[in-house]
């Protein structure tokens, strides 16, 4: 499991999830799996962990864990039976376990591997034990507390009640003169020793004193004391309990490998950082809890976020990583499971083993503290799925609520019983079991539901609609900001096009100066007159509004001024001229040309040249109208109506008074005693037509869609359909155009081979114009 403080995130990659407000509570994740068939196996199976190293537990209980100099084993004791075990991190599992006779208080690693090691047991014996088994064993007068080793002199120190060190020398196997700590400056009494630490740079000893709040310094090449420090006992205590009823005892010291750097762990919960060279500490941490320190150790700097200042402070309940410099605030807190007995950090990791009162021991990857293990290398890889598994909010099968929300659903009688699971603020209750509530305490709660999405449905369409653009803020002027929106746009686009066209070798040359300029030219666009604080006020102060009936708005905007007076502009000649050709000419070449077929039927055009003149795609000119298309459209919409009437002339009626607009130029020349309407009308005696004054015939008619009844055309054509068709000699006709005994006549060039030159005097069918070859 995955628990995020902050920006620090902290894997459980061994043991039950650490108790935090992102992670589950244990009776919801631990699944129960049967297997087997004649017997019942039931195992149990704890969602979204990761069983790191296998078999890293005890039957009961942890109480000390400890992790070799070469950093390859892991050596933990625990009970019952009290033992000792021993794990290979290179194979991820358990080597050996050791049995022994008695309990652990606490024990040390003697050699850079796991082989040699001596404990402190809890029926007052010390054992040595190596690579065999267990090799010797030896009593104290006084129950123990706690054990160190100077490697120098072989000696093994070993502090019990009383105000007595025992020194045992492993060299010579024997037991040597004991250190006798006496009580200087009349701090009190001195119950015991909790606590022995070794330093590692010059070896000096430190005791923790139990019951008179002081850490006593000795020499052990002269066994003697070398200085006593006193705790601030008043501010450690809490208001209210006076001094002299209290005490306050050492419980955890950690030296620092500089040498000159202590950390000092109180019965109070409170960590003192020291300077050797000053008797007041320069940083004070309280772990919250008021319970006795149980280790503290200093981070190393295995990562460039931990630094060298981090310390490790933890009591039964929190382990809690902070700053030596900024002691009030946390790194990463972890709050396990099972109360805590021990802590260690891998060497030159972000991974931290604990023992702790359970049978699983918990295991923390930090990625922010530190990489992982070389012999774990895959945990980076491991922790992301991890994150993706456990990242969840809600619960499949469970829903949780407040206790009022238990008032508003009529069910505050279930508290108590099993259906209710108590969880931090709230309960834990079967999601089927609270709709099933609510459906009761509130039977229109369906239909307030689909109110609810049926507007969140209309709002989202709603927010898809395409809105005009406005300016942000505007109260006043509304008109004057519009235009000016208008104006950045077409700036922008005008500025889009000019990058287009600019070629990118200027670019490449002067990368530097294309880019200054670029960004000058944005910051100087960005700039108007809706944006610049310096003429907000006019589009928000109603007194900075614009009267365009003013003579000043007119002398500015003498267009706008003119268009407000006399409304909409009015056509000029020349434009009413143009629209008028636009609507009457559909084909670009003067009319519209009706010519009659044969048979009488309406004449057909040409198709590829009404197609392409008729050719208009909207999408190439939207808002436009094609006028030429509609005006075919109208004429041939006439034309159908109309298809049975006669098309005859139309004769411009003589008038002595006035001109007739029907008649021709040259009727108009001739004067009003040739009108259209005589006989001999363009025609002399003999029946001709006559030439005019200017030398040329003038010859005017209007086409019909069918040909005269008495014309030469229409004469041959109704001869034409009564005729039957000659039969020829030899040759049987079956209708429809078939034909047996036909012999087929000889073909041109032409006619066999397709024709090879161009047509001469047509018009071509891509372009409304006349060739010439």
């Amino acid at each position: 499991m995955v628990a995020d403080f902050g920006d620090v995130k902290v894997y459980t990659v061994n043991g039950a999830t650490a108790g935090s407000s992102s992670s589950l509570p244990d009776w919801l994740t631990r699944k129960r799996a049967v297997k087997g068939k004649g017997k019942r196996v039931v195992r149990e199976q704890v969602e979204g962990t990761v069983e790191l190293i296998q078999g890293l537990e005890f039957p009961e209980a942890s109480n000390r864990i400890k992790v070799t100099k070469d950093g390859h084993h892991v050596i933990a004791t625990g009970t019952y039976k009290p033992q000792m075990r021993v794990w290979d991190l290179d194979q991820l599992t358990l080597k050996f376990e050791r049995h022994s006779d008695a309990e652990n208080v606490d024990f040390v690693i003697l050699s850079d591997d796991w082989t040699k090691s001596i404990h402190l047991q809890n029926d007052r014996t010390i054992e040595l034990h190596t690579q065999g088994g267990f090799h010797y064993r030896t009593r104290i007068p006084k129950f123990g507390r706690s054990i160190a080793y100077h490697f120098p002199s072989c000696d093994a120190y070993v502090s019990a009640s009383g105000n007595e060190i025992y020194r045992l020398n492993l060299d010579q196997g024997r037991f040597m003169n004991p250190l006798v700590l006496k009580d200087e400056g009349n701090h009190g009494a001195i119950d015991g020793v909790n606590v022995i630490d070794v330093n590692p740079a010059h070896q000096l000893l430190s005791f923790g004193v139990d019951g008179n709040g002081t850490v006593q310094f000795w020499d052990p090449r002269s066994r003697a004391g070398v200085g006593v420090l006193k705790l601030p006992v008043s501010q450690l205590l809490s208001t209210g309990i006076p001094s002299s009823e209290a005490s306050v005892s050492v419980t955890a010291i950690a030296s620092r490998r500089d040498g000159l750097s202590y950390a000092i762990g109180t019965s109070t919960g409170h960590t003192l950082l020291y300077d050797i060279r000053s008797s007041k500490p320069f940083a004070t941490k309280d772990q919250g809890y008021g319970l006795p320190i149980k280790v503290l150790s200093w981070i190393d700097g295995s990562s460039k976020m931990a630094g060298n200042s981090f310390i490790l402070s933890a009591d039964k309940k929190v382990i809690k990583i902070w700053d030596k410099s900024a002691p009030g605030s946390n790194f990463a807190s972890i709050t396990p499971a099972n109360d805590l007995n021990d802590v260690v950090q891998a060497p030159g990791s972000g991974l931290l083993m604990t023992a702790n009162e359970g049978i699983q021991m918990n295991t923390f990857y930090i990625p922010q503290l530190g990489p992982a293990p070389r012999w774990a290398s895959f945990l980076e890889n491991i922790t992301e799925e991890m994150e993706d598994q456990t990242g969840r909010t809600t619960y499949e099968d469970f829903k949780f609520v407040e206790r009022s929300e238990l008032a508003k659903l009529n069910i505050e009688h279930m508290i108590g019983t099993p259906t209710l699971r108590p969880y931090m603020h709230g309960y834990f209750m079967p999601l089927k079991l609270y709709q099933a509530a609510r459906v009761v305490a509130n039977p229109f709660a369906y239909e307030e539901y689909r109110e609810k999405m049926l507007q969140q449905k209309l709002d989202k369409l709603s927010e898809s609609r395409i809105r005009t653009k406005k300016a942000p803020g505007v109260k006043v002027n509304k008109a004057l900001a519009e235009k000016i929106l208008k104006d950045e746009e077409r700036a922008k686009k005008r500025e889009e096009r000019r990058k287009q066209k600019k070629g990118t070798q200027e670019e490449a040359e002067h990368p530097m100066d294309v880019d200054e300029d670029s960004d000058e030219e944005e910051k100087e666009g960005d700039v108007n007159l809706l944006n610049d604080p310096r003429f907000a006020k006019v589009f928000e102060d109603p007194e900075f509004a614009i009267d365009e009936n003013t003579r000043e708005y007119a002398l500015l905007n003498p267009s706008s001024a003119a268009q407000k007076r006399s409304g909409p502009r009015a056509k000029t000649a020349v434009e009413d001229e143009e629209e008028e050709s636009d609507k009457v000419s559909s084909d670009g070449l003067g009319g519209s040309d009706d010519s009659g077929s044969e048979d009488g039927a309406s004449d057909s055009e040409d198709s590829s040249d009404a197609g392409e003149l008729n050719k208009y795609d909207p999408r190439t000119r939207p808002g436009q109208k094609n006028q030429r298309v509609e005006s075919a459209y109208k004429r041939d919409r006439e034309r159908n109506r109309v298809a049975n009437v006669k098309m005859v002339p139309v004769n411009a009626q003589a008038s002595s008074s006035r001109t007739d607009t029907q008649a021709t130029f040259g009727q108009r020349r001739n004067g009003p005693s040739k009108t259209p309407g005589s006989s001999t009308w363009g025609r002399n005696a003999k029946g001709t037509f006559d030439d005019n004054d200017d030398g040329g015939m003038e010859v005017s008619w209007l086409p019909s869609s069918t040909a005269r009844d008495d014309s030469p055309e229409a004469e041959s054509s109704k001869r034409g359909k009564s005729k039957k068709p000659e039969k020829r000699k030899g040759v049987e006709s079956f209708g429809a155009g078939l034909e047996r005994g036909h012999v087929q006549q000889e073909l041109d060039e032409n006619d066999r081979k397709g024709r090879t030159k161009r047509r001469t005097n047509v018009r071509s069918g891509s372009k409304n114009t006349f060739r010439r070859m």
